[in-house]
């Protein structure tokens, strides 16, 4: 999420290789103006989980994987939705991903779980953490699953989604390859690790906050470049740790964090619990997706699960999630057409649009989807 410019927007660097190199899409259009296939959301789950069986893996865990990137997508955040289908499927063709991993689950503590993610597809070891938090939260009232040997794990708030929809709050996060200096330094030696957290509301919008550490994403400089625009001093320096305006120096450079040190702190810390407690490798540790597709990234990601029914009854908890919500929206806003709005609340409208209005994928991710799809 950039935090400076929308508060509850994602931004378009995210989780787990905050980089955001792409391997290009094939051209499968001509020149020619495509008029967009809407697709509803159905649809979309079942054309995602067929393309990754067409990928190698078995039905149930590529449904796992759609589920996730489908919700990214229906949130509006199409760089972390089926269009991950291109690096995901890339990864998984030269066997940097395994499709068929021996995804193993190990209860160290009552209210502690080990995830081995055997370098299985991101998403999948990801809702198979999710699922092992959830279910010892269910025992023992909280649940800690740290997981490693995964990879990009698409964004945090499809899981928060999905946790607050259970009852559980929620706290989860993942490390990434490095993009961000050290505070003072002037070479990568960490990553962009996005954190996200989630409190249900039975019966209403729960808040989902899901955000990485860097103040713009590579994408937004990647932008500002092709219309020949300059840039905040605040977004990134150069190669050598200088701050820039100069968004080709930036890309050759390193992203600043949100709130300057600060900030590094917090890229630190999402490192910590996701790469260093989980067992994955962590800091410069962790491999680029880009420069070695063909080798395991062993990304690590942590969940913290809290049941809400422990604490109170679902009626208790709605009252004050709704009173929390109804005062930040009674204040007056600085600007008549921009209400104050609650962490969570455009990704929600847009799922909600989404799921009335069906949802048009760009064509040449519609078509990579359908190429594999065919395979299954």
């Amino acid at each position: 999420m950039n935090v400076g410019a929308t508060l509850f927007a994602r931004p378009a660097s995210r989780p787990n290789e905050a980089t955001h190199h792409h391997f290009p899409l094939k051209d499968t259009m001509n020149t020619a103006i495509i008029e967009k296939r809407v697709l509803r959301e159905s649809e979309l789950l079942e054309l995602g989980a067929n393309a990754f069986e067409g990928l190698g893996l078995d039905h149930k865990d590529a449904q796992d994987v759609a589920r996730i990137l489908v919700t990214a997508d229906l949130f509006g955040l199409s760089t972390h939705g089926l269009s991950r289908i291109e690096s995901y499927g890339e990864r998984l063709s030269v066997g940097g991903i395994k499709a068929r991993p021996d995804i193993k689950v190990q209860q160290r503590a009552p209210a502690i779980v080990s995830i081995d993610g055997d370098n299985g597809v991101g998403p999948l070891v990801g809702m198979r953490a999710l699922e092992a938090a959830m279910e010892t939260a269910r025992q023992t009232g909280v649940g800690i699953a740290f997981a490693r040997g995964s990879n990009h794990f698409g964004p945090v708030s499809p899981y928060s989604l999905i946790a607050a929809e259970a009852g559980f709050a929620s706290i989860i996060g993942s490390n990434a390859t490095t993009t961000i200096a050290p505070w003072g330094g002037s070479d990568a030696r960490l990553g962009n690790s996005p954190v996200g957290f989630g409190v249900p509301n039975p019966g209403g919008k729960p808040f989902l906050l899901d955000m990485a550490i860097s103040v713009a994403a590579r994408a937004k400089i990647r932008n500002a470049l092709k219309r020949g625009e300059s840039i905040p001093d605040t977004w990134a320096t150069d190669k050598g740790g200088r701050t820039t305006t100069d968004p080709a120096a930036a890309l050759g450079g390193f992203l600043l964090p949100i709130g300057g040190h600060k900030g590094y702190g917090l890229a630190l810390l999402v490192d910590l619990f996701a790469g260093l407690l989980s067992g994955a490798a962590y800091l410069t540790h962790v491999k680029s997706w880009v420069d070695a597709p063909d080798e395991p990234q062993n990304l690590g990601h942590f969940f913290i699960l809290i049941d809400t029914r422990r604490l109170g009854s679902t009626a208790w908890l709605a009252e004050r999630m709704n009173d929390f919500a109804a005062i930040l929206h009674d204040s007056p806003p600085a600007e008549p057409t921009r209400p104050v709005l609650v962490p969570g609340e455009i990704e929600l409208n847009n799922l909600a649009r989404h799921r009335r209005e069906g949802l048009a994928l760009d064509p040449a991710v519609l078509a990579l989807l359908e190429a594999h799809a065919a395979k299954a």
